[in-house]
């Protein structure tokens, strides 16, 4: 109890007949898990944290008779592992994770006796599961006989049953179970669909499963430009079926679309188009599908001028669209792969509860946009799954207006490489950078000092003779200066008159000049 146990132990005694491993860490059943404990009857292996449960797991384990799995985590079992335990009479799986129950589970169990699979995932099982339970079996074979068949205690509740079509015949077998098979909780309840959510399974009648139909009023419009129209079809299915809607091969967003239940198996679907424009026109597709197949009904739409009479019933024209109307954009957001918009009216709009607005978006060299349609009361879209360091463009524009100048917003998206790294990349620059500033100084002093001061005794000589005049520095010039400088490398820094061209033998050091003080050397603190 409450060990650290990673697996099961492998030192177990042969002639153990009971295990109990609880509230440890063990996370599987491998294969042949007790194959050396062969007289092993009861196997309690609850609250641990269990997920797999190898299909040989229970090999060699012809004498177990009690299984508890309680409290686990498996989200199936292999039953055909009970093969090896033909003994088996409890089985208890209760609180686990279970959403299976496969036709033949307890095809393998004859003499089980009690089966608890209470409190898992469970929504939809086949009655065929208990059918071919062996006891089940055996009492229908009796019927009429003296034969005595024991009891054998079933417990299915507090799971999530999903009370449609896929249901009928469990429901119908839980209604008219009788001995030898007794429920333990027989007020099994319902989870979904939501009008028989919390209903008991004695109080709902399940019709048997349809494949979907779709049928539409009108298969083929003809609107004048500028109304707002509804696209309507009715589909009949059971159980209830996945609606949608197409245009051109390409998804309709589900915001334009509307899908209501009407019955039990009867489903409404509504695409509204505001504001209908030449663009809108073409073939519409309702589509329904559940698991029994699909089906789909094609609507055309034609879109003309408008009409000078009165307009056509079944559909609310558009407000005029207000000339002076103008929409203010601003992006309120951008990231690498999109932005966010808001939007609002400058100018008053006639109805702001009932004003649509019309979003487009694309490529900025790209004269074809998506148009995306915004209902009332949406002031803010967010654009994304946009391409990186890339140019875009877009629109806003009030029902059937065109944008006006001042309507659309051009961006480029971000680069994929993040602002951390580009900001890694600039630091590193920066240091670089310093270290060579820094360096530099260092260096010019380090080689200048280690040079021969010859030239620039030398200098003095000849710079007079090359001064505009001839004329000799006067006092106190820059002269002293010089002279107390370093010099680099003397090789054509000096030459006598006309002889640039060749170069000439380092010269001896002349002895200082009387009354002339040579400066100190100076060190590399002076230099800074």
């Amino acid at each position: 109890m409450s060990a650290l146990l990673r697996k099961i132990p492998e030192n177990i005694p042969q002639d153990i007949r009971k295990i109990r491993i609880e509230n440890s860490h063990l996370t599987e059943l491998p294969r042949r898990s007790f194959a050396n404990v062969s007289a092993l009857e009861y196997l309690w292996l609850n609250f641990n944290n269990i997920t797999v449960m190898h299909i040989k797991s229970l090999e060699y384990l012809p004498a177990l008779k009690e299984l508890r799995l309680q409290g686990n985590k498996l989200s199936s079992v292999p039953w055909t592992a009970f093969q090896d335990t033909p003994a088996l009479k409890i089985l208890d799986l209760k609180h686990n994770r279970l959403d299976v129950l496969p036709e033949h589970a307890l095809r393998y169990l004859p003499n089980l006796t009690y089966l608890d699979l209470s409190s898992n995932q469970l929504t939809v099982i086949s009655r065929d599961v208990f059918y071919s339970w062996p006891i089940y079996q055996r009492s229908h074979r009796a019927e009429g006989q003296v034969e005595a068949i024991s009891n054998a205690v079933l417990a299915l509740h507090d799971n999530p049953w999903i009370c449609d079509c896929r249901l009928r015949g469990f429901v119908q077998f839980i209604k008219s179970v009788g001995p030898p098979i007794i429920l333990m909780n027989s007020y099994l309840t319902c989870s979904s669909p939501k009008f028989r959510a919390g209903k008991f399974f004695h109080e709902v009648e399940l019709n048997s499963c349809m494949k979907p139909q779709t049928t539409a009023l009108d298969t083929n419009l003809t609107v004048p430009v500028g109304l707002n129209v509804t696209l309507t079809c009715f589909v009949q299915a059971s159980p209830s079926p996945a609606v949608w809607w197409t245009y051109a091969l390409k998804l309709l967003r589900a915001f334009n679309v509307s899908t209501q239940p009407i019955s039990e198996e009867s489903v409404r679907s509504e695409l509204l188009i505001p504001a209908a424009g030449p663009a809108d026109a073409g073939n519409y597709t309702c589509t329904a599908a559940n698991f029994l197949g699909n089906a789909s009904v094609a609507i055309t739409l034609h879109v003309g001028t408008p009409p000078a009479s009165a307009p056509v019933p079944g559909w609310a024209p558009a407000a005029p669209a207000e000339p002076g109307t103008h929409v203010e954009v601003r992006i309120a957001k951008q990231t690498v792969y999109g932005i966010t918009l808001e939007w609002f009216a400058a100018a008053a709009v006639a109805e702001p509860g009932e004003t649509w607005y019309t979003l487009l978006v694309g490529r900025y060299d790209t004269a074809q946009k998506d148009a995306i349609y915004i209902g009332p009361g949406v002031n803010t879209y967010s654009v994304t799954d946009l391409l990186p360091a890339t140019k875009y463009e877009v629109c806003v524009a009030v029902r059937n207006q065109a944008p006006r100048k001042g309507q659309c917003v051009v961006f480029v998206t971000g680069s994929d490489v993040s602002q951390l790294e580009q900001r890694e990349k600039l630091i590193h620059i920066v240091v670089i950078v310093c270290a060579m500033v820094l360096a530099v100084p260092a260096g010019m002093y380090a080689c200048t000092a280690e040079a021969r001061p010859g030239c620039l005794t030398r200098c003095p000589a000849a710079w007079p003779r090359r001064r505009r005049g001839g004329q000799p520095p006067a006092a106190g010039s820059k002269e002293s200066t010089l002279d107390s400088l370093p010099a680099g490398s003397q090789d054509g820094l000096c030459h006598p008159e006309g002889g640039r061209g060749t170069r000439r033998p380092p010269a001896r050091e002349e002895p200082e000049r009387p009354g002339k003080a040579r400066p100190p050397h100076r060190n590399s603190a002076d230099l800074y």
